[in-house]
């Protein structure tokens, strides 16, 4: 019944390193995503070095977690005491860079305010204009999340510098609902979204909507880490004392009951070579 329980535990301690592997593997591609593409969230930010300084941790961050997926599964498999090691010792890196990065969201949590976006958005934001990079980005964001600005659209009409004709509201088109969620989708109806008519534009925010999005993504991973951290201690600690025991059995068997020193001796040696 014991070695069935260790069993199960491996196997489901495989398949928690593996999602965590493919969650690495996502993070970093879209680290570098963001880094790389001249049309990515970078211009969003670009005027605050923090927030740019966030994409490079998240690349830091999924690299780690590739690496931390990759050493949990070949450990849960070849049961190799080395490589849970090392598990542990990346577990414990990421519970410091997380602390890290809750204390500098505090210090500077007046940059990661609505507000803030609210303000270089009207600073910013040119409407239609595809060959200005910032407003070309937040069009895209708008598009396929299904949003309109920080706030909402309202956040269009108090912009002084944003031409639009008297038939027009100041919505975009980047807030009319369409058909698909992406840039070649059909409007649903294009001249009555633009003209104000409120059900055939995406009403709720962008901020609103992106961070509900993270915010169930943050909470899944952190389930995730619990649960393999859960795992990791249940088997090495049903498993170690027993190899422990086994080892100590065996050397009393070929020499008699061995003093609390050689049983502590044996036991030293026996985590020395856990790794070889």
């Amino acid at each position: 019944m014991e070695g069935d329980c260790l069993s199960c535990m491996k196997y489901l301690m495989f398949l928690f390193n593996f999602f965590i592997f493919l969650g690495g593997a996502c993070l970093l591609g879209l680290g570098i995503w963001v880094i790389v593409d001249p049309t990515g969230f970078r211009e969003i930010v670009a005027a605050n070095p923090l927030l740019f300084t966030g994409a490079y941790i998240m690349l830091a961050m999924g690299a780690m977690l590739f690496l931390l997926g990759f050493l949990g599964c070949c450990g849960a498999i070849r049961e190799n005491k080395c490589l849970l090691l090392f598990f542990f010792m990346f577990i414990l890196l990421i519970f410091l860079a997380e602390l890290s990065a809750a204390i500098l969201a505090f210090i500077f949590r007046e940059n990661l305010t609505r507000e803030f976006f609210t303000k270089e958005l009207k600073k910013h934001y040119q409407r239609n204009n595809d060959t200005d990079v910032f407003s070309s980005t937040w069009n895209s964001v708008m598009i396929t999340f299904a949003c309109c600005g920080v706030n909402g659209p309202e956040d269009f009409e108090a912009i002084p510098h944003l031409p639009y004709s008297s038939l027009e509201k100041a919505t975009p088109e980047a807030c009319c609902q369409r058909e698909l969620q992406s840039r070649e989708g059909m409007f649903i109806n294009k001249e009555a979204c633009l003209s104000g008519i409120e059900r055939f534009q995406n009403r709720q925010g962008c901020y609103t909507v992106i961070l509900n999005s993270f915010e169930t993504y943050v909470y899944l991973a952190g389930a995730l880490a619990i649960g393999v951290l859960a795992i990791e201690v249940l088997t090495i600690a049903r498993g170690e004392p027993r190899q422990g025991r086994c080892h100590v059995q065996q050397q009393t068997n070929r020499e008699g009951l061995p003093s609390p020193g050689e049983a502590a001796l044996v036991l030293c040696k026996q985590a020395v070579n856990l790794c070889f």
